[in-house]
């Protein structure tokens, strides 16, 4: 029988990681297929994937990309696949075990029992939940989402999770084609666009890894995104142009 919720998960040179990752995923009590978006990854990837693909035939998808085009074009595109495929609960996370695949269907449950419309893993609901992260960083991120809840007045306190799923209704609601951030910044959006639309938000409290395996996707260039794009969204909502 087909799932009726889809694990969306982008790479870029994640080999160390992605087999591990549908490994777990396949394994979870709660059936869930998985897309694995790959930005044309150099160190074979996306072959892992097609030989996970073999073992489990009809739940692991691909979608291969030319070139690194981004974390934000990576998930619209899933997205879009999740709604042409019927999928009712779409889940976005990392393939680096920053995020932990036992907390997937926690996340989906939020849904299913109609507690919310977007589910989010929060590293900031019940203090901070973050490991091996150093304090410089750790003070960023927390300022940075201190910083993003109060220009958009998002009801959650991390507005840069990327880790969290959707009801499929938000995604139709939701103008796909007009989402043109990257990086933490796409997470911000999307959390606002759902709200402005007049989505449930809820936060479930997870605990965050920094990456064992693998180098970091941070970039100066991401940061000042981010800065920039909760000014562009809440001029664009004063004026309706979302």
């Amino acid at each position: 029988m087909p799932s009726d919720s889809l694990v969306i998960i982008p790479t870029y040179n994640e080999a160390h990681n992605i087999g591990r990752i549908l490994t777990r995923l396949m394994a979870l009590n709660m059936s869930v297929d998985v897309l694995v978006v790959d930005d044309g990854s150099p160190d074979g990837t996306a072959s892992i994937v097609v030989k996970h693909q073999k073992e489990m035939p009809g739940r692991i998808h691909l979608l291969r990309r030319e070139g690194k085009l981004g974390l934000g074009t990576a998930y619209v595109a899933g997205f879009k696949y999740a709604l042409e495929h019927s999928y009712r609960f779409i889940v976005e996370m990392d393939a680096d075990f920053s995020h932990d695949p036992d907390d997937v269907p926690r996340l989906i449950e939020v849904l299913q029992n109609d507690e919310s419309d977007v589910a989010i893993g929060s590293r900031y609901h019940n203090g901070i939940s973050i490991v091996n992260w150093p304090l410089s960083r750790l003070i960023l991120s927390y300022s940075a989402n201190l910083y993003a809840r109060i220009i958009t007045g998002l009801p959650i306190k991390d507005t840069t999770a990327g880790f969290k799923a959707f009801k499929r209704e938000v995604l139709e609601t939701i103008n796909l084609d007009r989402i043109k951030s990257n990086g933490y910044s796409f997470q911000i959006e999307m959390h606002f666009r759902a709200m402005k639309a007049g989505f449930r938000l809820k936060e479930v409290s997870i605990i965050f890894r920094e990456r064992t395996e693998g180098v970091s996707k941070m970039s100066r260039s991401i940061i000042f995104e981010a800065i920039w794009m909760v000014w562009a969204l809440k001029l664009r909502s004063l004026i309706n142009r979302l």
